[in-house]
């Protein structure tokens, strides 16, 4: 079967024209419009690699309007395409207004069909080039993944993913500490997905949403006529994630006597409904999470000990985003790439001085504020690259804390700037070396010696 030809979009309302130039391009399947609606249909049905583009269109044959009006739409709706506009009209200032607005090349009239044959064939070899090399960043972005979907390159959450990943198939219950935003309901869920339990239910539920006296049945469930309101009988969480994942949000905010219902079925692995007599058995794991000291609130008798030392069998601590270093651009393009697609396809990357932007940032909303900082700039950016001021994050923030001791101190800012150069350039050797002003040979020492990987 023979290659497929591909597609090139004429706009031309010249009808002489328009015959002439389909039977130019024998090599290309060929799509001929003649008017903006026309043109954009096309786009849409046939979604061609290259357009070329006729300023002059009715009803505005004479100007230049309509046919920039079919330009910015296609900016708009596929971004990658190759447009190249044709004008007879005021030549170089269309050129120039043409190129600012996205398109990629220019040709005057009159057409020379051998010369514009040669520009919509270059056009083709970038637009194939570009989309072979976002399949490669892609396809090296899939080596920053974890645990099934967690992004990072940084030593530090590779080893608590590591950690995970061999407790997955053990029944051990698992505490995750960390602050708020730093993904622990998206390693509680790798874990369930990373273990014998995956065919059964992930159920995740946040103990500080839900008002103290809901709470026991949105964990136990309750029978038919247990109280006002209760018209069913209904199961609760843990019987719901039987055979499955039980995620506990802010388990710290579970009031005390609802702690000795939890430490009971823990022990027992029973459970009651409010309203019932009948003893469940429920085979249900259990994973918590919390940003609180717990062995604080133990002292002060707000949590009890036992009950901790029933969750806390493994206990996993999350660094925050500024402990991971290189992590943020990671993040940040993923979340990018991800939003512009939803909301904004003509956002293609970051500014040099939004990355910079990024490395400098403390993020105390670690994940969770960096991906709404991303989204809200996918939302509002008015070019293509988003900016520093789009992200609003001030000037960073210097770090507080002095390092005394010289060579800790050298070892540590080369560890951070290496880490950071490797994420901008997605792990190529030699535009990270490049980009720290040093050979290769002394970057490959580097990272044997700082024991990181690219």
């Amino acid at each position: 079967m023979a290659d497929q030809k591909p597609k090139l979009l004429i706009v031309e309302d010249d009808e002489g024209l328009q015959a002439q130039l389909k039977w130019a391009y024998e090599d290309f399947e060929v799509v001929i419009v003649g008017d903006r609606a026309s043109a954009i249909a096309a786009l849409r049905a046939e979604e061609p690699p290259v357009v070329t583009l006729d300023l002059g269109l009715p009803p505005d044959p004479d100007g230049t309007t309509e046919g920039f009006a079919v330009l910015d739409e296609i900016m708009a709706l596929k971004p990658d395409t190759k447009v190249i506009v044709a004008s007879g009209h005021g030549a170089r200032e269309s050129a120039l207004t043409a190129i600012e607005r996205g398109a990629y090349d220019f040709y005057q009239k009159p057409i020379d069909i051998e010369q514009l044959g040669l520009i919509v064939r270059r056009a083709f070899s970038l637009h194939r080039i570009e989309q072979e090399n976002r399949a490669l960043a892609a396809k090296a972005g899939d080596g920053n993944t974890v645990l099934g979907g967690l992004i990072t390159s940084a030593p530090e959450m590779v080893k608590v993913a590591r950690t995970i990943e061999r407790v997955a198939n053990t029944n051990v219950s698992v505490m995750l500490l960390g602050g708020s935003g730093t993904g622990k309901e998206l390693l509680a869920k790798g874990l369930h997905d990373a273990s014998t339990r995956k065919s059964g239910n992930f159920i995740a539920i946040n103990c500080a949403a839900i008002p103290e006296n809901l709470l026991e049945s949105e964990l136990f469930g309750h029978e038919k006529g247990a109280f006002t309101g209760a018209v069913k009988t209904t199961e609760g969480k843990i019987e719901l994630a039987d055979g499955g994942t039980l995620f506990l949000d802010e388990v710290g905010d579970i009031p005390l006597p609802l702690q000795v219902k939890l430490l009971r079925f823990l022990q027992e692995r029973t459970i009651e409904r409010i309203g019932g007599r009948k003893s469940i058995a429920v085979d249900t794991r259990i994973v918590c999470a919390t940003h609180q000291d717990l062995e604080a609130m133990i002292a002060d008798g707000r949590f009890r000990e036992d009950l901790f030392y029933r969750l806390a069998e493994v206990v996993v601590k999350i660094p925050a985003l500024s402990e991971r270093s290189g992590d943020a651009t990671l993040l940040a393009k993923a979340f990018l790439k991800r939003f512009a697609k939803e909301m904004n396809p003509s956002v293609t990357g970051f500014a040099p001085d939004a990355l910079a932007a990024i490395d400098g940032w403390n993020w105390p909303g670690n994940v969770r504020e960096l991906e709404n900082r991303v989204k809200r700039a996918v939302i509002m950016a008015d070019s293509k690259l988003i900016g520093a001021e789009d992200l609003d994050l001030g000037d960073g923030e210097e770090e507080g804390a002095s390092v005394l001791n010289l060579k800790s101190a050298r070892e540590k800012a080369d560890r951070k700037v290496i880490r950071h150069a490797l994420a901008r350039s997605e792990g190529n050797i030699t535009s990270t070396a490049k980009m720290l002003g040093i050979s290769r040979p002394t970057l490959y020492d580097l990272l044997k010696q700082y024991d990181l990987h690219a």
